[in-house]
């Protein structure tokens, strides 16, 4: 993955990094059930992406910085419980034993910060984490265990197949704790009531 940002216009290509996917109600994968997923990348060559609005919830955020041994339980009292009661999002169904941060531009480690769209980059090293447990992380971010990934074409086809609709992002939508609400709300932003969509879904 390139570590520098595209300069393409958006729209004028049709390709979606940068904007969020919504699952459609009869998504047939139940592994992207109700997600929305931010695609980090995306180009002739495929696709890659983070669900925003699925839970980890086999492991908090203070079990991960202790078994990456950035912060053991015993010493917790030195982080914010701010940071510890952070989330850990499932990301998608790809290697999902690594960690990736989407968060805020105002965080940026040369060689290993890929800066997608304008506020919004992404990062998997160790080192974020340790910024973040150390209160020198960005303003805003979510960590995810794995990503969801598209071969060339495969996204294309998906969406042709009305299995995903699109919307621009925002920063509520992708950084905010309120997960259980974000399938609604982003629908909300195209002007689709979810209750409708389902009624409607198995009509001509």
């Amino acid at each position: 993955m390139k570590t520098t940002k595209s300069k393409r216009k958006r729209g004028t290509t049709g390709y979606l990094d940068g904007q969020l996917l919504i699952a459609m109600p009869l998504m047939s994968d139940r592994r992207f059930a109700r997600s929305v997923i931010y695609l980090c990348a995306h180009s002739e060559d495929g696709a890659m992406g983070l669900i925003i609005n699925h839970r980890a919830d086999h492991i908090s955020f203070p079990d991960l910085l202790d078994r990456l041994g950035i912060v053991t339980n015993s010493s917790e009292d030195g982080v914010p419980n701010d940071i510890l009661e952070r989330q850990v999002h499932m990301g998608g169904p790809v290697e999902t034993g690594r960690g990736f941060v989407l968060h805020s531009a105002d965080y940026f480690a040369t060689n290993s910060t890929l800066a997608i769209d304008d506020g919004v980059s992404l990062t998997a090293t160790i080192d974020i984490l340790k910024a973040i447990a150390h209160g020198k992380g960005p303003d805003q971010s979510i960590l995810a265990l794995g990503y969801a990934g598209w071969a060339a074409g495969q996204l294309e086809t998906e969406i042709q197949a009305n299995g995903w609709l699109h919307c621009p992002a925002d920063s509520g939508l992708l950084f905010d704790d309120d997960i259980d609400n974000k399938y609604a709300r982003a629908l909300a932003k195209i002007g689709i009531d979810p209750s409708h969509l389902v009624n409607d879904a198995g009509h001509a």
